[in-house]
């Protein structure tokens, strides 16, 4: 299964999710950047706040893209034991890793949210919504921080996911919507005819339009 953008791919995602929000209480959460373009649209239907939820994958020295785990912005880390041991990773690395992430982290949530804080969940029904899962840590790691936090339910909203992180969101959500499990899973973006990078300005972008939509509604 292909989606033409982000946007198509939220569309689409609508029919799956129209259930999970019990009208009391629901948000949206789309994870920084891309899963909020995903996100709004799901939003935007289902007549639900739009926030965002921001965790960072914790890439292996000299070869950031791989991920050995990730943080969230209380410091709590999911960690893939295997390639820790594998690619020797030293606990110092994952430490200043760690630390430097949570600055982002915080960086994030100033710039979108205008304070340096993820938004309250206690007691909501949270949809956790991203543009697809490979390693699934980030998406982990929000589940586990949004448990956390105190949310009454939490549904793992994902268009395209490989077989094996799938089972361990099933694990982890209360309920799990994805479109596609493909056998053969490369990167997200071999899902996507239209992948370009979303910018911080998109995800304000994002956030202000689901905003003036609930607005609009009042």
């Amino acid at each position: 299964m292909f989606f033409e953008d982000r946007k198509d791919a939220g569309q689409r995602m609508v029919s799956l999710v129209e259930s999970f929000a019990d009208g009391t209480g629901g948000i949206v959460l789309g994870l920084p950047r891309g899963g909020v373009v995903v996100a709004l649209e799901i939003a935007l239907a289902l007549k639900l706040p739009l926030d965002v939820w921001v965790t960072r994958k914790i890439g292996a020295p000299l070869n950031p893209e791989l991920a050995i785990g990730s943080v969230d912005s209380d410091g709590n880390l999911l960690l893939d034991e295997n390639t820790v041991r594998l690619y020797e990773v030293s606990d110092r690395y994952i430490r200043e890793e760690a630390e430097l992430q949570k600055e982002e982290i915080k960086r994030r949530y100033l710039k979108y949210r205008g304070v340096d804080t993820a938004p309250d969940v206690s007691g909501k029904t949270a949809l956790v919504v991203d543009d697809g899962v490979a390693t699934g840590y980030t998406m982990m790691a929000a589940l586990q921080s949004v448990r956390n936090a105190g949310a009454a339910k939490i549904d793992c909203v994902i268009p395209v996911a490989s077989p094996r992180v799938k089972k361990k969101l099933d694990k982890m959500a209360d309920e799990v919507a994805c479109l596609s499990t493909p056998s053969y899973f490369g990167a997200v973006g071999e899902f996507y005819r239209n992948f370009t990078q979303v910018t911080d300005e998109e995800v304000i972008h994002c956030l202000k339009q689901a905003k003036d939509a609930l607005a609009g509604q009042s």
